[in-house]
């Protein structure tokens, strides 16, 4: 254990000695500067390169920082912006269906809620900021998945499980496809009792300047509140939301 820290310590170290070099250092600078082996600074810098952390210069030999840091950062900075854009939007959300609110994202194959809104007029959900939950039975995980192809929803799925959550839990990668084609034609996803019992939810998607899905705005309440016979209506609350985040985000919205 005291290794694998020291290791991660070091490799801090050689980061954050890269940061500031525009056009990189060679492996013997890089040791001189942090004090280490020349061998061991090369094992890290590998290690570091094969995950896009670390990039090498095959014609000088340096290395800089890679194109792995840009990603993050983007990521968390639009992570950080579509909040602020979002929430005055999640809220008139909430209050016109007085029922709990959530914006989440996708990350390795599953949805997370990175805000929430709660409702004081109904029962509180089981959901919490940072709380993970399945694509393939939720209506926001739904959404997430309407942007991509046939063939990227199997490969994101060709390792996972479809576990039942409720009766009405999709089973199969071919179901989930079939649910995501009504998806993309209505433009908004429902959970009808798939992820837990009584609750239904629906969902639609965030667009950015890119016209990509970046993220998922419900709504979700008891079955006798989020009724099927309101679906549209409910649903033209929930979209409403979804394409004032998107102009906030960049969207080029064609009406």
């Amino acid at each position: 254990m005291r290794e694998s820290v020291q290791s991660i310590d070091r490799a801090f170290d050689i980061l954050e000695v890269l940061a500031t070099q525009r056009d990189g250092l060679g492996v013997t600078e890089i040791a001189r500067r942090v004090g280490l082996h020349k061998s061991t600074v090369h094992r890290l810098l590998t290690s570091m390169a094969s995950r896009g952390y670390i990039e090498k210069n095959e014609t000088s030999s340096s290395y800089r920082l890679g194109l792995k840091f840009v990603e993050l950062c983007s990521l968390y900075l639009n992570s950080l912006e579509l909040k602020t854009e979002a929430q005055p939007y999640l809220r008139r959300l909430a209050a016109l269906t007085a029922q709990p609110v959530h914006l989440a994202i996708e990350d390795s194959g599953e949805a997370v809620y990175i805000d929430k809104i709660e409702s004081f007029n109904t029962i509180r959900m089981y959901s919490a900021i940072g709380k993970r939950i399945p694509l393939y039975c939720t209506a926001v995980g739904k959404v997430l998945l309407m942007g991509k192809e046939d063939w990227e929803i199997r490969e994101l799925f060709k390792e996972k499980e479809f576990v039942p959550q409720t009766a009405n839990t999709l089973r199969t990668i071919d179901e989930l496809i079939a649910e995501i084609y009504e998806v993309r034609k209505r433009g908004w996803a429902v959970d009808n009792e798939e992820h837990e019992e009584g609750i239904r939810c629906i969902a639609a998607p965030i667009y950015d300047y890119r016209n990509e899905i970046i993220a998922g705005v419900s709504t979700s309440g008891l079955k006798t509140i989020i009724a099927p016979g309101r679906d549209e209506e409910i649903a033209g609350y929930v979209v409403d939301a979804a394409r004032n985040i998107s102009r906030r985000m960049g969207y080029n919205l064609k009406e």
